[in-house]
């Protein structure tokens, strides 16, 4: 496995919240349903979803805008591990770049959210 690219974020907490209660319809532009379903309207998980996405921007190379918001899904498996989906713009940006696979690790407090990404030409998901 190769790494193609690195992408860190840190969002704090209070000031994404603040943005959410201003502009209520900024949670449907920059998440998808299911985002903000599995988030259950807790600002620091959708706080940390939003560092994930800015993340995986950076990892792609990109700036931000590069891709839709929604092109960029965190989803959560059935063990509660996130990963990434790309849609649309995004997988375009991925493929180009030669990216297979994002290892995204994402935390939060009450504070801080913060996310971790990198981009890999391999998709080593099932080798263990």
């Amino acid at each position: 496995m190769a790494t193609r690219g690195v992408g860190v974020d840190v969002v704090d907490v209070a000031r994404f919240a603040l943005a959410l209660e201003r502009q209520p319809r900024i949670a449907a532009r920059l998440f998808t349903e299911s985002e903000r379903h599995d988030a259950a309207a807790r600002p620091e998980r959708l706080a940390a979803r939003f560092a994930a996405k800015e993340a995986v921007l950076k990892s792609l190379r990109v700036g931000i805008g590069a891709a839709r918001w929604h092109s960029i899904e965190i989803q959560r498996d059935s063990s509660g591990a996130p990963s990434v989906q790309l849609h649309g713009d995004a997988a375009e940006l991925a493929a180009r770049a030669g990216i297979v696979r994002l290892h995204l690790s994402m935390t939060h407090t009450q504070h801080t959210a913060a996310a971790f990404v990198v981009a890999s030409d391999e998709d080593d998901h099932d080798a263990r």
